[in-house]
């Protein structure tokens, strides 16, 4: 079972925008190779960070509004959210030790 849960339109400002700690939120389509690719990734940072960060994904197929109001332009994106706010913003695949460079920030 994965540590990331799914964020979907209805349930954004539930778990992202009123979150505790810092989240970051993973846009992706099913159709999105470089999202795949990221996808495990992901997972790792999740089992490693989780009592830290949050993390979601979000499926933009089926979740149009959030991308759109995020200004989300090209998948994968990663945003990380503190306190409601988006904080930093990647589009396109990552490494592992750039997105713990990201994260750090807000640890």
């Amino acid at each position: 079972m994965s540590a990331v849960e799914e964020v979907t339109d209805a349930t954004f400002g539930e778990q992202v925008l009123k979150a505790d700690k810092p989240v970051l939120v993973d846009y992706w389509a099913d159709w999105c190779a470089p999202c795949r690719q990221l996808s495990p990734i992901i997972d790792e940072l999740a089992k490693e960070y989780g009592d830290k960060v949050t993390f979601l994904k979000l499926d933009t197929n089926a979740n149009p509004e959030m991308p759109t109001r995020y200004g989300v332009m090209g998948l994968p994106t990663l945003q990380v959210f503190v306190n409601g706010e988006v904080v930093n913003s990647m589009t396109g695949g990552k490494t592992k030790a750039s997105l713990i460079k990201a994260l750090d920030e807000y640890l």
